[in-house]
């Protein structure tokens, strides 16, 4: 018998295309999921470090998503700013695979950044 992953079941793994980000809410703190270039999938907290902006309306390249406002990239898998005008961290979740159904779990912040208003 298999355990049961840990967090919230956020989406199917194929309603997000390769290169694509969508915005969820789990217990109305935004998180974008986002499929990177090689179809990994990650989840990050959905505003801008820099601005109160929604990342998961940015573009994916590689493993970074672009935050449209002022073009601070973010690394998936670390949350750190590669690009100025960001200083600080987006938050990276816990993400877990059962079959194509993506969990998430936004108490488990795997870079250690700071959760804003959860």
């Amino acid at each position: 018998m298999s355990e049961k992953p840990q967090g919230e079941l956020v989406c199917n793994a194929n309603e997000i295309q390769v290169k694509q980000a969508l915005r969820i809410l789990i217990d109305d703190y935004p998180v974008a999921i986002v499929k990177d270039s090689m179809g990994g999938i990650h989840a990050i907290g959905d505003t801008c470090s820099h601005a109160d902006i929604s990342l998961s309306e940015g573009e994916v390249e590689g493993c970074a998503i672009e935050c449209w406002g002022h073009g601070s990239q973010f690394d998936l898998r670390t949350g750190q700013p590669l690009q100025l005008p960001a200083y600080d961290p987006v938050p990276v979740f816990a993400v877990s695979l059962d079959g194509d159904d993506v969990y998430v779990d936004v108490t488990n912040v795997v870079n250690g950044a700071s959760v804003q208003n959860y």
